[in-house]
């Protein structure tokens, strides 16, 4: 096979994107495939057998097109992007542009959460804080809404603090259910911005409530997150998932180590995904410390956990 050197032209921003500072993303393309990538100017050249050339082509192009947006490309995009290429798994997809530029996934385990959520009707999303599990499901209910594909985007969750009786809370009902919903508040404005996020809301096209309040409805032609699901009991995690109506899709995420309720085996999270992981129609992405795209300092945190929780594991019985 041929391996002649293979020049892509492109902008001075773009190269310099690519190459990453001390050429740190071009070693990972060169690791990746095996090929020799250089930054002689005006462009990327990239010598390797002819696969391999192609392969590491459409991850500099891609790199590139980020960059040309006025997008940061990081090491995690690079890893994304390398992952997508050997995977087959696509990006962001038809996701909307949130405040800090085009929501896209920063892990290639982000990217495989995205295409689940485009192609099942049921998505579970398990993992630790940080892994974008939230704000990746209210990006892509997001982009179903204005893109007219769904008519209402509901978001619910535990009130596990105010043990979901939160009538002893002063104010309105919004007043009351506002503190729990915090998180999901944050993203949908993130997301959509204030204007755009109060109108809707107003028009009942946005709805954030907790889990207590879907008993009894059946919601059709929405796309509806259960968030924070570790902390909703078996009862109520089969009452939400059997309110899907016509046209309706969901998502539910959560993280199985972090379960607040009382009796922590009354969770309905893992129990659902055992019951149901393989079914048709249904997806489920476990996501892991390597995905926390929150401060670096906050993967270390996970990791530390999850190693003191693995020690104090009774081990298995002779």
């Amino acid at each position: 096979m041929s391996r002649a050197p293979e020049f892509i032209p492109l902008s001075d921003t773009a190269a310099r994107a690519v190459a990453g500072a001390n050429s740190r993303h071009a070693a990972l393309i060169e690791d990746a495939f095996g090929v020799l990538v250089e930054t002689p100017g005006g462009g990327v050249s990239v010598t390797g057998d002819t696969k391999a050339r192609a392969n590491a082509k459409k991850v500099v192009q891609a790199l590139a097109a980020r960059a040309d947006q006025g997008l940061e490309i990081n090491e995690a995009d690079v890893r994304v992007a390398i992952g997508a290429q050997r995977t087959g798994v696509t990006g962001a997809g038809n996701l909307p542009i949130g405040r800090r530029g085009q929501v896209a996934p920063k892990t290639a385990t982000q990217a495989e959460y995205l295409q689940a959520l485009a192609k099942n009707e049921l998505v579970f999303g398990l993992g630790p804080a940080g892994t974008g599990k939230t704000f990746l499901a209210v990006a892509h209910g997001a982009g179903l809404l204005l893109r007219g594909e769904v008519e209402r985007l509901i978001v619910s969750r535990p009130a596990v603090e105010a043990g979901e009786r939160l009538g002893f809370l002063p104010g309105d009902l919004t007043e009351k259910v506002d503190p729990y919903m915090a998180p999901v508040w944050e993203a949908l404005t993130d997301i959509l911005g204030a204007d755009q996020l109060r109108r809707r809301r107003e028009k009942g096209e946005i709805e954030v409530a907790p889990i207590a309040f879907l008993r009894g409805r059946t919601l059709s032609h929405a796309f509806v997150i259960c968030d924070e699901a570790q902390n909703a009991t078996r009862l109520q995690m089969k009452m939400v998932l059997t309110r899907l109506g016509e046209g309706a899709r969901m998502v539910v995420t959560g993280d199985p180590s972090q379960i607040d309720l009382v009796n922590s085996r009354d969770s309905g999270l893992s129990h659902a995904v055992g019951l149901l992981d393989g079914v048709k129609g249904i997806g489920v992405v476990r996501f892991s410390a390597a995905d926390v795209v929150r401060h670096p300092l906050v993967e270390r945190i996970v990791r530390a956990y999850d190693a003191d929780a693995a020690a104090a594991s009774p081990g298995p019985r002779g």
